[in-house]
């Protein structure tokens, strides 16, 4: 155990790691976007039911009872979509986020992310200048883009919008994950699944990061409607090596269908036996008061320069892991 002490990352590493971060800050200054900062603590959380948050309490005083919980942010996004409602422009920021239940090679308790917002930018425009970000910033080769239908057809040989549960029993089975999906009889669980346990690997194989765009409504989060096709969300996420390093959305701007949504994730929690969480009253008031249309990624940047300094775990690249802190 003595050797604990020290980092996980090697210095050489770390000073690698200032330079790229570096390298970001200086892409952003060029594009004129503002740097902010927001709190890492925060009085509600997320309803997302793929996230568990840390959960703290401030004591108002040697009494304990007299207290106010409080959350460690799992993403800056409530906290900066509040800025861009109140006319910020353009922003950017790199924190650290905290999400509970996630250790492993490409996981860290405790993280760093790039959270970035480009107002009156379509998806299409956004993925654009992302791709030019990776391009300076991990000096890969211009991206793929293809969507989450069309990546179905590629790999499975199945349109995820209308396909069946028996025809993705038979995909399982024919991929040996019938013990993890023959219980399943949700849909759009099991194209969540087959997404992540077949297609994501086989991204692997690409040489250079992959855009795939239009995911299911299902899976929007919260991400617009496509004004053509009610089935797709404005949602995309960006992969390279087979590693998921980005999340965006062209944002949802309305209001009730906001709420509606965070209804609705706390009663999926509900279902799940999973506790209802609070809304964010100040993210809600926020959009209603009108966040302005605008797209958003948020990119893992542990990822990212463990992908730049071609290192098979974070725990290489972070100065120290989870099990050293």
């Amino acid at each position: 155990m003595e050797r604990h002490w020290k980092p996980s990352a090697s210095i050489k590493n770390l000073i690698k790691r200032a330079e790229i971060i570096n390298d970001i800050r200086l892409f952003f200054l060029e594009k004129k976007i503002l740097e902010v900062e927001t709190p890492i603590l925060s009085q509600s959380t997320v309803t997302d039911i793929n996230l568990t948050p840390f959960e703290t309490n401030y004591f108002f005083s040697e009494n304990t009872s007299n207290k106010l919980k409080l959350w460690l942010i799992t993403s800056p996004e409530y906290h900066m979509k509040r800025l861009l409602a109140a006319k910020s422009g353009p922003i950017y920021q790199i924190c650290h986020s905290f999400r509970n239940q996630e250790y492993g090679t490409h996981h860290n308790p405790e993280f760093t992310m790039l959270e970035w917002y480009q107002i009156s930018c379509s998806m299409e425009t956004f993925i654009k200048q992302i791709d030019l970000f990776l391009q300076k910033i991990l000096k890969s080769k211009k991206s793929k883009k293809i969507s989450y239908q069309e990546v179905f057809i590629k790999y499975l040989n199945i349109d995820p919008f209308s396909t069946n549960v028996s025809e993705l029993h038979k995909i399982s089975k024919k991929f040996n994950l019938q013990y993890l999906t023959e219980l399943e009889k949700n849909l759009h669980i099991l194209i969540e699944m087959l997404f992540t346990l077949v297609i994501e690997p086989l991204l692997a194989k690409e040489d250079q990061p992959i855009f795939i765009y239009h995911f299911p409504i299902e899976q929007a989060s919260l991400a617009a409607q496509n004004y053509k096709d009610n089935r797709i969300a404005e949602r995309f996420e960006i992969f390279f090596k087979g590693i998921e390093i980005g999340n965006g959305f062209y944002e949802l701007t309305d209001y009730l269908e906001h709420k509606k949504r965070l209804i609705n994730d706390n009663k999926n929690r509900q279902k799940m036996n999973l506790p209802i969480r609070k809304i964010d009253n100040n993210f809600l008031s926020a959009i209603k008061h009108g966040l302005p249309l605008c797209s958003g990624v948020a990119i893992g940047i542990d990822r990212l320069i463990m992908i730049a300094l071609n290192k098979k775990s974070i725990n290489e690249v972070i100065s120290f892991s989870f099990d050293r802190c």
